[in-house]
């Protein structure tokens, strides 16, 4: 675990659990080589609007897309709630 980047708590930007953006997606993406990311949030499904789109959708894991868009969006385990949601922006594609 000591290469996931969970100890980066100070949102440098480098990836952490509280990076904004692009970054916190990619980081949720690849925490603990892939394992966080389709794991069922666990305080249960968030409802939240889309940032690219303004479309409303659920996001059930902790790395998911608009149903409408595809815009990707994240949110980090340690406190999975609609305000910490992340957008990657437009355009990005998951790997």
């Amino acid at each position: 675990m000591s290469e996931c980047g969970c100890s980066n708590t100070k949102g440098t930007g480098v990836g952490g659990p509280l990076s904004k953006g692009k970054v916190l997606v990619e980081f949720v993406y690849n925490a603990h080589g892939g394992a966080v990311r389709d794991q069922l949030i666990s305080a249960g499904a968030l409802t939240i609007v889309c940032q690219g789109c303004q479309t409303q959708f659920t996001l059930k894991t902790y790395l998911g897309t608009c149903s409408n868009c595809g815009g990707v969006h994240a949110v980090a385990p340690m406190n999975p709630c609609a305000e910490n949601v992340q957008f990657a922006g437009k355009g990005f594609e998951l790997p």
